[in-house]
């Protein structure tokens, strides 16, 4: 049996997505266990090109089951689309995609809040993507919620009437329309029928798993640093996103994780505001142009900025990540010279990520280490030995740093476009 945990050891948009479809086969469960659809993780294979939020990137596995945790919230409307879609691209999930009652819904009331509580903050807006993800743990943990499991009685009626005649009052204040009670109660009635099929507690079925020697492969939504407690905050996700949060959201035992896999992207993006040390600001770059990216939740442009060795050596660090993966190394071809950020300092000291909050990360001075760059392609590699010397001495400055092995490299976007060391 293993249990491995697929995170991000920046901000997100690492290439987690890949990574866990890439790694799917060899699993007989992949499951999603935090956050919701304000993820996105993008999926090509030999199905067609895919943008998943919700249902496990590994779905794609023929004998593979896809699980989506209590740790998940759901919008129902994105989850029936994602499995109409898959359905659709002849990847059958009927009978091989469980989902807990456990998890809480996003309602329409959580979407309206969140972009009046981001207009309301003007020049201090956080930058969410407006899915409802912050109001929906809100209520989560301030025990207003409503989950799947309400529907098996009169509890979802009675608590959609208190949730709306509270919600309703905040939206009026903030400048918004409120909602109808019987038009809000009729759409989820509806929703849960189609789901119904899916919906099963999860946690005899993970545990069997677990003593008949099972393999889980455990995806992580967002990035280490939008952690809750750990991330950049208040510019993060509203959820735990470290391999710890298994455990609550799923019911996967700590002492059962035996593999954490860090995707690293070869150099940083951040969607959103919040510090990003060793951003390009520079629109007119060349490397801001190779760099650049679209966000596939929200289609925002990403930030960019060059590979920074203190990000991922904490996220090594806290996570217990075991092996990295190293995504979009072909994007690098080209460049002369390459910068990478090795350490921080501030007034001159040198300074850990975990030293310094949000506010004194944007202070930090970030020391350059120039590397030389390629000019091959490198997407057609499909061995180590085939990469530029330089490439090669990249991939092993990232081990050095990180005190892990890169056992995985991307060069393209498509599963096969990885090299297994």
């Amino acid at each position: 049996m293993t249990v491995t945990a697929v995170i991000g050891s920046q901000w997100g948009d690492e290439g987690k997505g890949k990574v866990v479809d890439y790694l799917a086969e060899r699993a007989d469960y992949v499951a999603r266990f935090n956050g919701g659809n304000n993820a996105g993780h993008t999926v090509i294979n030999e199905f067609g090109t895919f943008k998943i939020h919700l249902v496990p990137s590994g779905i794609f596995a023929r004998n593979t089951v896809g699980l989506i945790g209590g740790g998940v919230v759901i919008d129902p409307s994105v989850l029936i689309e994602e499995i109409d879609l898959l359905n659709n691209a002849g990847v059958g999930v009927e009978g091989r995609l469980w989902i807990s009652p456990r998890s809480h819904l996003i309602m329409p009331y959580h979407k309206i809040l969140d972009g009046l509580y981001e207009e309301a903050k003007g020049a201090g807006a956080t930058g969410t993507t407006r899915r409802g993800i912050g109001p929906v743990f809100a209520d989560k943990v301030s025990y207003n919620g409503i989950r799947w499991s309400d529907f098996g009685s009169k509890a979802f009626e009675s608590r959609l009437q208190v949730q709306l005649e509270l919600k309703n009052k905040i939206i009026l204040a903030l400048g918004g329309k409120t909602l109808k009670y019987e038009e809000v109660r009729d759409t989820y009635r509806e929703y849960y029928l189609r789901l119904k099929p899916y919906i099963r507690e999860l946690f005899s079925l993970v545990q069997d798993g677990l003593k008949a020697d099972k393999n889980f492969l455990l995806e992580q939504a967002m990035g280490t640093f939008l952690d809750t407690d750990w991330g950049t905050y208040p510019f993060v996700t509203a959820s735990t996103t470290i391999p710890s949060a298994a455990s609550a959201g799923l019911g996967i035992p700590p002492r059962y994780i035996t593999n954490v896999v860090g995707v690293t992207k070869a150099y940083t993006t951040r969607v959103g505001a919040g510090p990003l040390p060793t951003e390009i600001h520079d629109t007119e770059t060349e490397v801001y142009k190779k760099f650049a990216e679209t966000a596939a939740t929200t289609g925002r442009t990403r930030r960019v900025g060059w590979l920074d060795l203190e990000i991922v050596k904490t996220a090594v660090e806290l996570s217990g990540v075991t092996e990295l993966c190293l995504t979009k190394l072909d994007v690098l071809s080209g460049l002369d010279e390459i910068q990478v950020c090795t350490r921080y300092e501030l007034s001159c000291d040198p300074v850990r990520y975990a030293d310094v909050d949000s506010y004194g990360l944007e202070k930090v001075e970030t020391v350059y280490k120039t590397v030389p760059g390629w000019q091959e392609d490198i997407s057609k590699a499909r061995s180590f030995d085939n990469l530029p010397t330089q490439a090669k001495d990249y991939v092993k400055m990232i081990e050095d740093a990180a005190e892990v092995p890169v056992k995985w490299i991307g060069i393209g976007p498509e599963r096969d476009a990885t090299i297994r060391r």
